[in-house]
């Protein structure tokens, strides 16, 4: 898994990639009560809002890390939100991203980069 400074979590796939929030994330925003998720055949850029996340505490947007195409979505986090704080890097992903060239990924933090930046 790779890891953004916005505490994102990407996973490659075949030749999609994973996205979702991590632990910590899930854990700075407390009790998930609602998800928006993008339309599948979206087309984004780095860095445009592509989810929208309420929690008891805020609201937070979730943002496209790379150039890509959304290819699938995780309804299952409509009607139950509350997944992304169970199991926010397995079941809580929230949608899955086919890019030109994979090797983008290769300037996200491992996990242990991650690590030291949550401390």
């Amino acid at each position: 898994m790779k890891f953004t400074k916005d505490h994102e979590w990407l996973r490659v796939e075949g030749d999609l990639v994973v996205v979702g929030i991590t632990e910590h994330a899930a854990t700075q925003l407390g009790d998930v009560v609602f998800v928006e998720l993008p339309e599948p055949e979206t087309m984004v850029a780095e860095g445009d809002e592509v989810c929208v996340i309420e929690s008891v505490k805020a609201a937070s947007d979730i943002l496209a890390p790379v150039d890509g195409e959304i290819v699938s979505v995780n309804t299952k986090l409509v009607d139950a939100p509350a997944l992304v704080n169970e199991d926010p890097t397995g079941a809580a992903w929230f949608f899955k991203m086919r890019l030109d060239d994979l090797s983008v990924l290769d300037q996200f933090m491992d996990e242990d980069e991650y690590q030291d930046v949550v401390g």
